[in-house]
């Protein structure tokens, strides 16, 4: 229990620092209104449906003609659809967390069912920002997305985790009438073998910007080392024009210290063609720049302004920083020349309660457990992370090996590898383009050509780091991926590790995946009929190795650069060596929820040196074994220890740095203690003690406050205590939730990989001891959000948190579901007298009438009396909806320009008797279908007359 309260009370103490990380990734980039630039959070005010809807069959000439045309989208993805019904949420979401447990699902995703989901979302945009740039941008989508504004397909994407990042200007309506966002997610395609979500997991946003504008991550600003003092940023601006005419512009960047002092700047000026992109090249120098390093990761910034006629119309920021990386084939990874062996994880993106919908402040907690842990690299497995992340990975100092999802140089395909590597490349943390994973061709021509189209295309983009591939296999084949990458990646191969260097002594490498150990937290004996593994570290998969047999085979090798272990936390699906019940793999230094298992204190202490730590495993609660001998291992980064029971002593021991050390220890309930000495002199002690029975309950914020932006999360601890207050491994009370205030719970876990559980109700049982409720603050939040917990026969705990007011992120306002707006009229030709409104039009005649939309105003045909009124026909189709059938519902006609009837289904319904402009309201009957709106509009003698505004059905107030 040692860790779990240092943790909170470093927790506490970092609050400031997770705060400012979480805040400056949010806004990095958001508002810049000054310039023309704003970027707007677009995660509140979705609705959201389960399971697919399937478009209505489609029958007759007007109907399929109209499907065909642009704009006409059926079903869910229509204008026009009714989502009354639909679950009100905000973004990041993911709706397989919410779903059951069912053993006939696939067991690589953790037995979670998928399918198809549905969201919608309105928005509004001034008509003052006509001509603007709009872009929608989505950060994630689990698994595949159809997109669709205003009934447009406006973007398809084939990976849940690259960024859409969509053009929308030409779509969108301005004033009045709201714009449709519908998104289908088809979360039945998988492209991994571990749990992927399901739904709109990352944030998403509208970015608005002026027409000449720098593209989504079109500034390219990864620093060069010229010499020892001179550093380079061959900085590359591209510019994009959506505007109307070309544009001649200044493009100016200028690069800021840490402290925030301006120290080198550049301009150009470009033409930017109509409708086209177009590069400005600006390479900066800079003298002796501080180094960004792991313990003092400093970073520069670098401001992106584009001018014209002297005023700024956009403006970008980013950070970046300056460090040299270097992978030597005898020696490994050199990090400003200083040797580093890359003591890393292997991470996917789920944790407790949330799924792979992650709070960036729950994010922020889990790099700092790594950071305590001792990790200093990072493989984010197998996929591009999240943009934040990546800000906080440069912030906190930690190395990236980015690895790319898909292993297809198709251009699809291939465009989910560049987008990766220009978002990412300004980053100092990534030291590493990963293009695969263990792909079944890597070992053939195939998987060569294959590798060398990729590595090309990474190399044009980013020729500052090597790139590798993650093989597991097939390196000693004539021709294969290895002689197309940079540095050899090998997932586990132990073995070959040797042979491969004696083979290809030139070529770099490193372990890119190692260990695949098993453990379950809190586990000492493993019971197979239960699907529990002891944490002994005597477990591992057949192709993997002990965490203790992995590190040694990579830490006694100078040539190998570091591993990265399977895995850093444990992760939903893929329960291997299990099936079910298991539901979650049990590969993680840490469960679930971040909770450490007894592979935390063996790599903590064989890769943490500037401190002395100790640790006990296991707990020391093993009531009814007395005299039964327990295996004790002792973990420690020091000399000798010393091992006591009750006061005796009970052996000393030289540390094994690799092996750990063991004793053998007949069980007395009390108090084991273990010693560490360097020099002779005791520097550390630790302690594990033999509890009473639960009474109480205990909750251990991770932190003092939340800021209440309504994205602001925290873990809180959840535990039982004896009589004494001392922590009780082995309880596993039900525990009860009661959350009000300032926040709400978004989930919870406990770290059993056999739990079923629902995550997002009001009870968890503790598992072994602990559990994890994760909490957030609301939107515009401010107070105190206050916890209860309580569980049968203990005392009930509560915590009050502290909700800071905190500004919100600038968001698009949430614009509730629009009224309909009828769309797609037909317009009559003039008529020299008053027509019939209720005449026929067949069904296969697109060209008589004509089509439009609002404003639509007539002027009567060539050759008419120019002294008599003239006549037209408007007509549209809708639905009566229930909405609109109840009798209480209107037609409201802004601004018609002329006299007018108004007629729906062959009756008239309501007339405006004067010539000049005014709106016009109507009843709706009663009625529910399909219904046709036909305007008879007559003008004066030469004036237009029509529609000059929108046409609403909606319900009266």
């Amino acid at each position: 229990m040692t860790s779990i309260t240092t943790s909170v009370r470093l927790g506490w103490r970092l609050y400031a620092i997770s705060i400012l990380v979480l805040c400056s990734s949010l806004f990095s980039s958001l508002a810049l209104a000054d310039s023309g630039r704003e970027r707007l959070s677009l995660d509140r005010g979705w609705l959201f449906h389960l399971g697919d809807i399937p478009i209505p069959e489609i029958k007759g000439h007007g109907a399929t003609y109209g499907n065909a045309k642009a704009g006409n989208a059926q079903g869910a993805a229509a204008t026009r659809y009714n989502d009354g019904d639909w679950r009100k949420l905000d973004l990041p979401h993911d709706w397989a967390v919410e779903g059951p447990f069912d053993p006939k699902a696939n067991v690589s995703q953790g037995y979670r069912p998928r399918g198809i989901s549905w969201y919608r979302r309105y928005l509004r945009v001034d008509e003052n920002e006509r001509g603007r740039y709009f872009e929608l941008q989505f950060d994630g989508i689990a698994t595949h997305a159809s997109i669709w504004v205003n009934g447009n397909i406006v973007h398809r994407n084939w990976s849940g985790y690259n960024a859409s990042n969509i053009d929308i200007t030409p779509y969108l309506r301005y004033g009045d009438a709201s714009n449709t966002i519908a998104i289908r997610v088809d979360a039945e395609q998988m492209e991994g073998w571990w749990y992927e979500g399901a739904g709109i997991y990352r944030h998403a946003w509208l970015l608005k910007s002026n027409p000449v504008h720098i593209i989504t991550d079109g500034v390219h600003a990864t620093p060069k080392q010229l010499n020892d003092k001179q550093w380079q940023i061959p900085v590359e601006v591209t510019l994009d024009n959506s505007g109307k005419q070309a544009a001649d512009v200044k493009v100016e960047v200028t690069v800021f210290s840490p402290d925030n002092k301006a120290i080198a700047s550049k301009t150009q000026t470009v033409r930017v063609p109509l409708l086209g992109k177009t590069t400005a090249s600006l390479p900066v120098t800079i003298k002796q720049p501080e180094r960004w390093t792991l313990d003092k990761p400093t970073l520069y910034s670098v401001k992106t302004v584009v001018l014209q006629d002297n005023k700024a119309i956009d403006e970008v920021h980013l950070k970046t920083g300056f460090r040299s990386i270097r992978f030597d084939a005898q020696q490994g990874f050199f990090l400003n020349n200083q040797h580093v062996k890359l003591q890393g994880v292997c991470l996917h993106q789920d944790h407790a309660g949330v799924g792979v919908a992650v709070p960036d402040s729950i994010w922020e907690y889990r790099l700092r457990r790594l950071k305590e842990l001792g990790v200093n690299a990072i493989r984010f497995s197998h996929n591009a992370p999240a943009p934040e992340v990546l800000d906080m990975v440069d912030r906190m100092g930690f190395l990236v090996m980015d690895e790319n999802r898909n292993f297809n140089p198709s251009p699809d395909y291939m465009k989910q590898l560049e987008w990766m590597v220009r978002r990412d490349r300004h980053h100092p943390g990534v030291i590493l383009w990963s293009v695969f994973n263990e792909e079944p061709v890597q070992g053939t021509e195939v998987g060569y050509e294959m590798a060398r189209r990729m590595t090309a295309v990474v190399k044009a983009l980013d020729d500052t780091r090597p790139v590798t591939a993650a093989m597991n296999g097939g390196f000693f084949t004539a021709l294969n991926v290895s002689h197309a990458v940079d540095v050899l990646g090998a997932n586990y191969q132990v073995p070959d590790y040797d042979r491969y260097h004696k083979a290809n002594p030139n070529k770099p490498f490193t372990s890119s995946e190692d260990t695949s150990a098993f453990m379950t937290r809190g586990e000492f004996t493993t019971d197979n009929s239960k699907n529990l593994i002891a944490s002994y570290d005597d477990d591992f998969a057949k192709w993997g190795n002990s965490h203790r047999d992995a590190w040694q085979a990579i830490d006694s090798r100078p040539y190998v650069a570091g591993g990265f272990v399977w895995t850093g936390f444990d992760y939903r699906g893929e329960p291997t060596p299990n099936e079910w019940p298991s539901v979650s793999s049990v590969f993680g230094i840490m469960d679930l929820n971040g909770f450490p298992k007894t592979a935390y204190y063996m790599h903590q202490v064989q890769w943490i040196k500037d401190r002395p730590l100790i640790h006990i495993a296991p707990h020391w609660n093993w009531q009814g074994q007395e005299g039964k001998e327990i295996r004790v291992m002792v973990m420690a980064n020091v000399e000798r220890i010393k091992l006591l029971l009750n006061g005796r002593e009970l052996g000393e021991q030289q540390v094994d740095p690799y092996r750990m050390n063991t004793f053998k220890v007949a069980y007395e309930a009390g108090k084991l203690e273990a010693f560490g000495y360097k020099g002779g002199k005791e520097v550390v002690r630790t302690s594990v003690e033999t509890t009473g029975q639960a009474v109480a309950l205990e909750l251990l914020p991770d932190r003092a406050s939340l800021a209440g932006d309504g994205h602001d999360a925290m873990p809180i601890t959840v535990r039982a205590l004896d009589a004494q207050g001392r922590a009780v491994p082995i309880d596993h009370s039900e525990v009860s939730f009661e959350i009000s205030g300032a926040g709400q719970s978004i989930g919870h876990g406990n770290g059993d990989p056999n739990s079923h559980e629902d995550e997002k109700g009001k009870t968890r049982e503790l598992f072994n001891g602990l559990a994890q409720l994760i909490v957030q603050s609301h939107f515009d939040g401010s107070g105190e959000l206050l916890v209860k917990a309580s569980a049968p026969g203990l005392q009930a705990a509560s915590v009050r948190i502290p909700v800071q007011k905190t500004a919100a992120i600038p968001f698009v306002a949430v614009s509730d579901a629009p009224m309909l707006y009828l769309q797609n009229w037909r317009i009559s030709p003039a008529y020299a007298t008053r027509p019939d409104p209720n005449q026929a039009l067949a069904d296969n005649d697109m060209n008589t009438w004509n089509w439009g939309n609002p404003p639509l105003l007539e002027v009567a045909a060539k050759g008419s009396d120019e002294k008599a009124n003239h006549f037209h026909l408007f007509r549209s189709n809708f639905i009566q909806d229930k909405r609109l059938s109840s009798g209480k519902a209107r037609l409201l006609f802004t601004r018609i320009n002329g006299k007018a009837e108004i007629w729906l289904n062959g009756k008239l319904l309501g007339s405006k008797t004067s010539l000049g402009t005014a709106d016009l309201s109507v009843d709706l009957p009663a009625s529910e279908g399909p219904a046709q709106l036909t305007v008879l509009v007559e003008a004066g003698p030469g004036k237009k007359a029509g529609l000059e505004g929108n046409i609403i059905a909606e319900p009266k107030k």
